[in-house]
């Protein structure tokens, strides 16, 4: 049983450690133009599931086919390209989500992409997602924080028991000799 607990204990601070990583990538530019952003819908399944984790990375061209995350408001997007247009020396395309049945109504223009897709890690997204939030952020924190200090009472605990139990035994010890 303890070994059970032990190993639970080491794998709940992994994935909370993995969680708070992710959290820590989706908030900061990673080098080399990578980002990584939380699919929250179902417009690119099957090919993305809702809940993952996208990887991003600044191309320097972007073609029909291409999964991209673009800029739009409140929330960036991931979309396919469908098609490319240029319109007054800029560059426009036209994305649609696999699900989708149309194309999306508003071109994208070059300056708004924020990056191709290169990699998506299932399911990842929601507890990133969920730690975004007040109440998660604090859980991130404080069942950590509990974790590891119920930990340390009981090497407390531990380290007591033994002192008592060396002091008990020298108690014992003077008391044959006298």
């Amino acid at each position: 049983m303890k070994l059970i607990i032990k190993y639970g204990y080491w794998l709940v601070l992994a994935f909370l450690g993995l969680v708070a990583l992710f959290l820590v990538a989706s908030t900061l530019n990673i080098p080399g133009g990578y980002k990584l952003y939380t699919v929250q819908s179902g417009s690119m399944l099957p090919q993305i599931k809702i809940g993952s984790i996208v990887v991003s990375r600044q191309a320097s061209a972007y073609q029909v086919g291409d999964i991209i995350t673009f800029k739009n408001a409140p929330a960036p997007v991931t979309h396919r390209i469908f098609s490319a247009t240029e319109s007054a020396g800029r560059l426009n395309f036209i994305t649609k989500g696999d699900a989708n049945e149309t194309p999306d109504t508003e071109p994208v223009l070059q300056e708004q992409v924020l990056g191709k897709v290169i990699a998506t890690l299932p399911f990842l997204g929601y507890p990133v997602a969920f730690a975004k939030t007040k109440q998660g952020f604090l859980f991130l924190i404080i069942i950590p924080a509990v974790i590891i200090v119920y930990s340390e009472i009981l090497n407390i605990k531990n380290e007591v028991i033994k002192l008592l139990k060396k002091r008990k035994a020298k108690k014992v010890t003077k008391q044959k000799k006298s």
